[in-house]
């Protein structure tokens, strides 16, 4: 029941995923905002506060919740792995789009009961919709037996999500049953959901941007204001592809301009939107280990 390699090797949706829930907590929880990204009737339905679904789809609102939530992330980048990230990427914007309109459909009905006023916050939807392939396609490979009681290596997880499953009590526990529903829908295939995917292009755009923007709001909120600081963070967040590479010189140059030869994460990450390995390397090393030049160059290739 291992999750392959470690790390987030061959899982760049897991790690945009965990890294925006992570610092987005960090955020919130430093400005002891926590409590204010709950999903409420009142701040969403009356009052219109639709950005707040945003950063409540990511953001948890307490350090134990934060703690397993992302720990659970963590192991099921094993399905991003088994699936790919182009399918896993529609299982993620279909499990979180559907818990979260259940949710609010849920506040809308017992508005006037007094049962609940808000609901937590994190990717429960995402999360426990993992929890259906997790019990349908992952064996059990190895089981034990603790004060007379029988485990299996499955159990760990499900105590994890047993944890934060009950972590708010009610303001957990619908956000949990709805994404079981999600992953239901999903394993199901309602509306031919798992023959859907998501666009090269797309799916580039959505993936790059999220570090683009980390690092902006970084560097606005964070770096000095005097001068230009912001500027070196900025390239090194462009460049840090091709350092990572190997350079090899270029025969055919008459320049001192090396060629440097593509890291395998970057390959990998073409490969991961549909692009045969060989092109994805050649298109990497004419764009200089340029992602998003090589993603271009790709398509280009593919529309003639």
């Amino acid at each position: 029941m291992q999750g392959g390699v470690s790390g987030f090797q061959n899982a760049p949706v897991t790690r945009a995923v965990a890294l925006a829930s992570g610092l987005l907590s960090v955020i919130f929880s430093a400005q002891r905002r926590g409590r204010a990204l709950s999903i409420s009737y009142q701040g969403i339905v009356e009052n219109f506060r639709l950005w707040k679904i945003f950063p409540s789809v990511f953001a948890f609102q307490s350090t134990p919740e934060l703690m397993f939530g992302l720990y659970l992330l963590y192991y099921f980048r094993v399905f991003e792995r088994q699936m790919g990230s182009n399918k896993y990427s529609v299982f993620c914007l279909f499990t979180i789009t559907v818990s979260s309109l259940l949710e609010i459909f849920s506040l809308v009905l017992l508005k006037d009961t007094n049962y609940i006023s808000a609901l937590a916050s994190g990717p429960y939807g995402l999360i426990f919709a993992s929890f259906v392939p997790f019990f349908i396609d992952i064996p059990v490979t190895s089981q034990f037996r603790i004060f007379g009681l029988n485990f299996s290596d499955k159990s760990f997880i499900y105590l994890a999500g047993l944890q934060l499953f009950l972590s708010s009590w009610k303001r957990s526990l619908i956000p949990g049953i709805f994404g079981l529903v999600a992953g239901s829908l999903y394993r199901l295939n309602v509306l031919s959901i798992r023959k859907m995917k998501v666009t090269s292009d797309i799916y580039f755009t959505v993936y790059a941007s999220i570090p683009q923007i980390i690092a902006s709001f970084f560097a606005r909120y964070f770096a000095p204001s005097s001068g230009n600081a912001s500027r070196p963070s900025r390239s090194l967040v462009r460049n840090t592809p091709s350092q990572t590479g190997r350079a090899v010189q270029n025969p055919s140059s008459t320049g001192f301009a090396p060629i440097v030869e593509p890291p395998e994460s970057s390959v990998a990450m073409l490969v991961s939107m549909g692009f045969d390995g060989n092109a994805a390397r050649q298109a990497l090393m004419r764009a200089r280990n340029d992602i998003n030049v090589a993603t271009n160059i790709l398509l280009e290739a593919q529309s003639r």
